[in-house]
Protein backbone atom coordinates (compact mmCIF):
# COMPACT_ATOMS: atom_id res chain seq x y z
CA UNK A 1 0.00 0.00 0.00
CA UNK A 2 1.16 3.35 -0.94
CA UNK A 3 2.89 5.44 2.02
CA UNK A 4 0.48 8.25 1.47
CA UNK A 5 -2.80 6.53 1.42
CA UNK A 6 -1.50 4.32 4.42
CA UNK A 7 -0.76 7.76 6.72
CA UNK A 8 -4.31 9.06 5.84
CA UNK A 9 -6.06 6.10 6.54
CA UNK A 10 -4.38 5.56 9.59
CA UNK A 11 -5.25 9.48 10.27
CA UNK A 12 -8.95 9.25 9.75
CA UNK A 13 -9.08 5.70 11.96
CA UNK A 14 -7.05 7.65 15.34
CA UNK A 15 -9.31 10.33 14.45
CA UNK A 16 -12.74 8.57 14.21
CA UNK A 17 -11.68 6.62 17.64
CA UNK A 18 -11.05 10.14 19.11
CA UNK A 19 -14.28 11.99 17.38
CA UNK A 20 -16.54 8.59 18.92
CA UNK A 21 -15.08 9.35 22.47
CA UNK A 22 -16.18 12.67 22.37
CA UNK A 23 -19.18 11.65 21.37
CA UNK A 24 -19.61 9.56 24.56
CA UNK A 25 -17.81 11.74 26.65
CA UNK A 26 -20.45 15.06 25.54
CA UNK A 27 -23.47 12.37 25.22
CA UNK A 28 -26.81 13.83 27.12
CA UNK A 29 -24.70 16.92 28.02
CA UNK A 30 -26.81 20.22 28.54
CA UNK A 31 -24.93 22.19 26.30
CA UNK A 32 -26.84 25.29 26.60
CA UNK A 33 -25.53 25.26 30.29
CA UNK A 34 -22.16 24.70 28.85
CA UNK A 35 -21.44 27.34 26.85
CA UNK A 36 -22.85 29.40 29.46
CA UNK A 37 -20.76 28.13 32.17
CA UNK A 38 -17.55 28.20 29.16
CA UNK A 39 -18.64 31.94 28.94
CA UNK A 40 -18.47 32.74 32.59
CA UNK A 41 -15.55 30.92 33.48
CA UNK A 42 -12.36 33.31 35.06
CA UNK A 43 -9.25 33.21 32.37
CA UNK A 44 -6.71 34.50 34.53
CA UNK A 45 -6.47 31.26 35.49
CA UNK A 46 -6.01 29.40 32.42
CA UNK A 47 -3.45 32.32 30.92
CA UNK A 48 -1.50 31.28 34.27
CA UNK A 49 -1.98 27.69 33.43
CA UNK A 50 -0.45 28.54 30.17
CA UNK A 51 2.60 30.70 31.58
CA UNK A 52 3.36 26.92 33.73
CA UNK A 53 3.42 25.12 30.80
CA UNK A 54 4.85 27.17 28.41
CA UNK A 55 7.96 26.61 31.60
CA UNK A 56 7.35 22.99 31.53
CA UNK A 57 8.20 22.92 27.80
CA UNK A 58 11.32 24.95 28.49
CA UNK A 59 12.02 22.76 31.10
CA UNK A 60 11.63 19.93 29.22
CA UNK A 61 13.70 20.94 26.49
CA UNK A 62 16.95 21.03 28.47
CA UNK A 63 15.81 18.08 29.67
CA UNK A 64 16.44 16.86 26.60
CA UNK A 65 19.56 18.80 25.96
CA UNK A 66 21.22 17.56 29.00
CA UNK A 67 20.30 13.88 27.67
CA UNK A 68 21.86 14.60 24.37
CA UNK A 69 25.12 15.84 25.44
CA UNK A 70 26.90 12.20 26.01
CA UNK A 71 26.27 12.32 22.45
CA UNK A 72 29.17 14.39 21.65
CA UNK A 73 26.28 17.02 20.30
CA UNK A 74 25.87 20.11 21.53
CA UNK A 75 22.93 21.87 20.11
CA UNK A 76 21.28 25.34 20.61
CA UNK A 77 18.60 25.32 23.58
CA UNK A 78 16.89 27.16 20.90
CA UNK A 79 16.93 24.74 18.33
CA UNK A 80 15.45 22.06 21.03
CA UNK A 81 12.93 23.65 21.81
CA UNK A 82 11.73 24.49 18.36
CA UNK A 83 11.77 20.70 17.40
CA UNK A 84 9.97 19.86 20.67
CA UNK A 85 7.24 22.10 19.54
CA UNK A 86 7.21 20.72 16.24
CA UNK A 87 6.94 16.82 17.64
CA UNK A 88 3.88 18.29 20.13
CA UNK A 89 2.34 19.91 17.40
CA UNK A 90 2.61 17.02 15.17
CA UNK A 91 0.76 14.61 17.64
CA UNK A 92 -2.29 16.61 17.00
CA UNK A 93 -2.01 15.32 13.39
CA UNK A 94 -0.97 11.44 14.23
CA UNK A 95 -0.53 10.25 17.49
CA UNK A 96 2.92 9.74 18.24
CA UNK A 97 4.58 11.06 15.31
CA UNK A 98 6.14 13.97 17.47
CA UNK A 99 8.37 11.35 19.21
CA UNK A 100 10.23 10.56 15.23
CA UNK A 101 9.25 14.65 14.02
CA UNK A 102 11.18 15.91 16.89
CA UNK A 103 14.17 14.04 16.19
CA UNK A 104 13.85 14.31 12.49
CA UNK A 105 14.16 18.51 13.32
CA UNK A 106 16.97 18.33 15.57
CA UNK A 107 18.85 15.85 12.92
CA UNK A 108 17.84 18.42 10.19
CA UNK A 109 19.42 21.40 12.44
CA UNK A 110 22.20 19.90 13.84
CA UNK A 111 23.07 17.22 12.29
CA UNK A 112 22.34 14.89 15.05
CA UNK A 113 21.62 11.22 14.10
CA UNK A 114 18.09 10.25 14.35
CA UNK A 115 18.53 7.05 16.14
CA UNK A 116 20.93 7.87 18.40
CA UNK A 117 17.58 10.43 19.49
CA UNK A 118 14.99 7.97 19.42
CA UNK A 119 17.50 6.73 21.99
CA UNK A 120 16.90 9.49 24.54
CA UNK A 121 13.19 9.95 23.97
CA UNK A 122 12.73 6.78 25.28
CA UNK A 123 15.23 7.49 28.18
CA UNK A 124 12.77 10.40 28.21
CA UNK A 125 9.58 8.44 27.93
CA UNK A 126 10.96 5.87 30.95
CA UNK A 127 11.74 8.27 33.75
CA UNK A 128 8.16 10.28 32.90
CA UNK A 129 6.37 7.17 33.18
CA UNK A 130 8.07 6.07 36.57
CA UNK A 131 7.00 9.63 38.14
CA UNK A 132 3.78 8.66 36.49
CA UNK A 133 3.48 5.27 38.92
CA UNK A 134 4.97 7.09 41.56
CA UNK A 135 1.98 9.63 41.47
CA UNK A 136 -0.37 6.98 40.80
CA UNK A 137 0.50 5.01 44.03
CA UNK A 138 0.57 8.56 46.12
CA UNK A 139 -2.76 9.30 44.93
CA UNK A 140 -4.07 5.55 45.41
CA UNK A 141 -3.23 5.77 49.11
CA UNK A 142 -3.84 9.48 49.75
CA UNK A 143 -7.55 8.72 49.23
CA UNK A 144 -8.03 5.64 48.59
CA UNK A 145 -11.46 5.79 49.20
CA UNK A 146 -12.08 7.86 45.95
CA UNK A 147 -9.43 7.01 43.84
CA UNK A 148 -9.33 3.32 44.24
CA UNK A 149 -12.67 2.57 43.21
CA UNK A 150 -12.08 5.03 39.76
CA UNK A 151 -9.07 3.61 39.40
CA UNK A 152 -9.34 -0.24 39.97
CA UNK A 153 -12.86 -0.15 37.82
CA UNK A 154 -11.42 1.86 34.96
CA UNK A 155 -7.76 1.07 34.52
CA UNK A 156 -7.09 -2.35 36.48
CA UNK A 157 -10.21 -4.02 35.53
CA UNK A 158 -10.73 -3.23 32.00
CA UNK A 159 -6.86 -4.03 31.52
CA UNK A 160 -7.04 -6.89 33.47
CA UNK A 161 -9.95 -7.90 31.12
CA UNK A 162 -8.20 -7.10 27.92
CA UNK A 163 -5.61 -9.68 29.31
CA UNK A 164 -7.81 -12.45 29.78
CA UNK A 165 -9.41 -12.47 25.91
CA UNK A 166 -5.90 -12.16 25.17
CA UNK A 167 -4.78 -15.30 26.88
CA UNK A 168 -8.23 -17.21 26.60
CA UNK A 169 -7.53 -19.36 23.46
CA UNK A 170 -8.10 -23.34 22.93
CA UNK A 171 -4.67 -25.21 24.35
CA UNK A 172 -4.58 -26.38 20.78
CA UNK A 173 -4.21 -22.58 19.76
CA UNK A 174 -0.91 -22.42 22.35
CA UNK A 175 0.31 -25.71 20.98
CA UNK A 176 0.59 -24.27 17.60
CA UNK A 177 2.05 -20.77 18.45
CA UNK A 178 4.58 -22.19 20.38
CA UNK A 179 5.11 -23.99 17.22
CA UNK A 180 5.07 -21.00 14.83
CA UNK A 181 7.60 -19.08 17.26
CA UNK A 182 10.23 -22.19 17.15
CA UNK A 183 10.21 -22.64 13.60
CA UNK A 184 10.56 -19.12 12.91
CA UNK A 185 13.43 -18.86 15.58
CA UNK A 186 15.17 -21.84 14.08
CA UNK A 187 14.49 -20.00 10.35
CA UNK A 188 16.17 -16.82 11.69
CA UNK A 189 18.88 -19.17 12.90
CA UNK A 190 19.25 -20.77 9.82
CA UNK A 191 19.26 -17.80 7.51
CA UNK A 192 20.71 -15.57 9.65
CA UNK A 193 23.91 -14.67 7.50
CA UNK A 194 22.28 -14.27 4.49
CA UNK A 195 19.77 -11.75 6.65
CA UNK A 196 22.54 -10.04 7.47
CA UNK A 197 23.18 -8.54 3.58
CA UNK A 198 19.67 -7.56 3.29
CA UNK A 199 19.52 -3.99 2.87
CA UNK A 200 16.25 -3.57 5.02
CA UNK A 201 17.63 -6.03 7.93
CA UNK A 202 21.02 -4.35 7.84
CA UNK A 203 18.82 -0.68 8.09
CA UNK A 204 16.83 -1.91 11.02
CA UNK A 205 20.08 -3.65 12.82
CA UNK A 206 22.28 0.31 12.75
CA UNK A 207 19.40 1.99 13.62
CA UNK A 208 18.58 -0.27 16.70
CA UNK A 209 22.46 -0.04 17.34
CA UNK A 210 22.19 3.87 17.39
CA UNK A 211 19.02 3.81 19.62
CA UNK A 212 20.70 1.57 22.36
CA UNK A 213 23.75 3.99 21.74
CA UNK A 214 20.96 6.71 22.97
CA UNK A 215 20.05 4.54 25.79
CA UNK A 216 23.29 4.18 26.73
CA UNK A 217 23.64 8.29 27.36
CA UNK A 218 22.05 8.17 30.59
CA UNK A 219 25.02 6.53 32.00
CA UNK A 220 27.16 8.95 30.58
CA UNK A 221 25.52 11.77 31.64
CA UNK A 222 27.71 13.93 33.88
CA UNK A 223 24.83 16.24 35.10
CA UNK A 224 22.77 13.45 36.43
CA UNK A 225 21.30 16.00 39.53
CA UNK A 226 20.68 18.61 36.76
CA UNK A 227 18.72 15.91 34.58
CA UNK A 228 17.09 15.09 37.89
CA UNK A 229 16.24 18.52 38.72
CA UNK A 230 14.44 19.04 35.73
CA UNK A 231 12.35 16.19 36.04
CA UNK A 232 11.43 17.77 39.08
CA UNK A 233 10.79 21.44 37.71
CA UNK A 234 8.96 19.67 34.42
CA UNK A 235 6.16 17.67 36.77
CA UNK A 236 5.74 20.72 39.23
CA UNK A 237 4.84 22.52 36.02
CA UNK A 238 2.66 19.95 34.93
CA UNK A 239 0.81 20.02 38.41
CA UNK A 240 0.50 23.88 38.68
CA UNK A 241 -0.86 23.68 35.17
CA UNK A 242 -3.30 21.70 36.13
CA UNK A 243 -4.37 22.74 39.60
CA UNK A 244 -5.05 26.66 38.88
CA UNK A 245 -7.44 25.61 36.22
CA UNK A 246 -9.80 24.40 39.15
CA UNK A 247 -10.04 27.90 40.08
CA UNK A 248 -11.44 29.15 36.58
CA UNK A 249 -15.00 27.55 37.79
CA UNK A 250 -16.77 27.63 40.69
CA UNK A 251 -17.76 23.77 40.34
CA UNK A 252 -14.08 22.54 41.10
CA UNK A 253 -12.92 25.70 42.68
CA UNK A 254 -13.04 23.57 46.42
CA UNK A 255 -10.51 20.83 45.03
CA UNK A 256 -7.17 20.34 47.13
CA UNK A 257 -3.92 19.73 45.61
CA UNK A 258 -4.02 15.76 46.39
CA UNK A 259 -7.36 16.36 43.76
CA UNK A 260 -5.47 18.07 41.50
CA UNK A 261 -2.46 15.64 41.40
CA UNK A 262 -5.26 12.80 40.88
CA UNK A 263 -6.54 15.05 37.35
CA UNK A 264 -2.78 15.22 35.97
CA UNK A 265 -2.48 11.45 36.31
CA UNK A 266 -5.73 10.59 35.05
CA UNK A 267 -5.26 13.12 32.45
CA UNK A 268 -2.06 12.28 30.97
CA UNK A 269 -3.48 8.48 31.09
CA UNK A 270 -6.06 10.79 28.75
CA UNK A 271 -3.29 12.60 26.28
CA UNK A 272 -1.12 8.64 26.41
CA UNK A 273 -4.10 7.30 24.15
CA UNK A 274 -3.92 6.18 20.46
CA UNK A 275 -5.55 9.89 19.21
CA UNK A 276 -4.72 12.78 17.91
CA UNK A 277 -4.04 15.02 21.12
CA UNK A 278 -5.70 13.03 23.88
CA UNK A 279 -9.11 13.73 21.87
CA UNK A 280 -12.37 12.70 23.39
CA UNK A 281 -9.97 10.13 25.67
CA UNK A 282 -8.99 12.92 27.65
CA UNK A 283 -11.89 14.83 28.16
CA UNK A 284 -14.47 11.27 28.73
CA UNK A 285 -11.78 10.56 31.79
CA UNK A 286 -11.60 14.10 33.46
CA UNK A 287 -15.31 14.45 33.04
CA UNK A 288 -15.64 10.77 34.58
CA UNK A 289 -12.94 11.22 37.27
CA UNK A 290 -14.82 14.80 38.46
CA UNK A 291 -17.96 12.95 39.25
CA UNK A 292 -16.00 11.05 42.01
CA UNK A 293 -16.60 14.68 44.03
CA UNK A 294 -20.00 14.45 43.05
CA UNK A 295 -19.03 17.00 40.42
CA UNK A 296 -21.79 16.63 37.19
CA UNK A 297 -20.61 15.38 34.09
CA UNK A 298 -21.62 18.92 32.65
CA UNK A 299 -19.15 20.99 34.66
CA UNK A 300 -16.51 17.76 34.79
CA UNK A 301 -16.99 18.71 30.71
CA UNK A 302 -16.54 22.25 31.28
CA UNK A 303 -13.32 21.97 33.10
CA UNK A 304 -11.76 19.14 30.66
CA UNK A 305 -12.66 21.07 27.80
CA UNK A 306 -11.17 24.61 29.19
CA UNK A 307 -7.97 22.63 30.46
CA UNK A 308 -7.65 20.30 27.17
CA UNK A 309 -8.31 23.55 24.69
CA UNK A 310 -6.40 26.18 26.57
CA UNK A 311 -3.06 23.74 25.99
CA UNK A 312 -3.99 22.94 22.71
CA UNK A 313 -3.55 26.69 21.34
CA UNK A 314 -0.63 27.13 23.10
CA UNK A 315 0.96 24.03 21.33
CA UNK A 316 -0.76 25.50 18.54
CA UNK A 317 0.68 29.14 18.61
CA UNK A 318 4.23 27.63 20.05
CA UNK A 319 4.73 24.60 17.16
CA UNK A 320 3.43 26.87 14.18
CA UNK A 321 6.10 29.63 15.81
CA UNK A 322 9.48 27.26 16.00
CA UNK A 323 8.26 25.93 12.17
CA UNK A 324 8.46 29.93 11.40
CA UNK A 325 11.72 30.75 13.18
CA UNK A 326 13.26 27.52 11.55
CA UNK A 327 12.14 28.33 8.14
CA UNK A 328 14.05 31.34 8.74
CA UNK A 329 16.89 30.74 10.79
CA UNK A 330 17.52 28.16 7.84
CA UNK A 331 17.13 30.22 5.18
CA UNK A 332 19.33 32.97 6.70
CA UNK A 333 21.92 29.94 6.78
CA UNK A 334 21.68 29.26 3.22
CA UNK A 335 21.84 32.96 2.23
CA UNK A 336 25.22 33.19 4.50
CA UNK A 337 26.71 29.91 2.68
CA UNK A 338 26.27 31.66 -0.68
Amino acid sequence: MNRTVLKTVNFFIFLTIGLLLLYFAFRGINFEKMVIDLKNANYSWVALSLVFAFFAYLSRAYRWKLLIKPLNYNPSLKNVFYALMIGYISNLAFPRLGEITRCGSLTKTDKIPVDSLIGTVIIERAVDLIVLLIFLFIIFIAKIEYFGSFIYENIFIPLYQKFIQAVDFPFYYWIMIIVFIAGFIGLFYFFRKRLKRVVVIHKMRKLLRGVISGVKTVTKMQNRWAFFFQTVIIWVMYFLMTYVVVFSIPATKDLTPIDGLFLLVIGGLGMAAPVQGGIGAFHWIISSGLTLYGISKTDGLVFATIQHESQVILVLFLGTLSIILLFINSHRKRKNIN
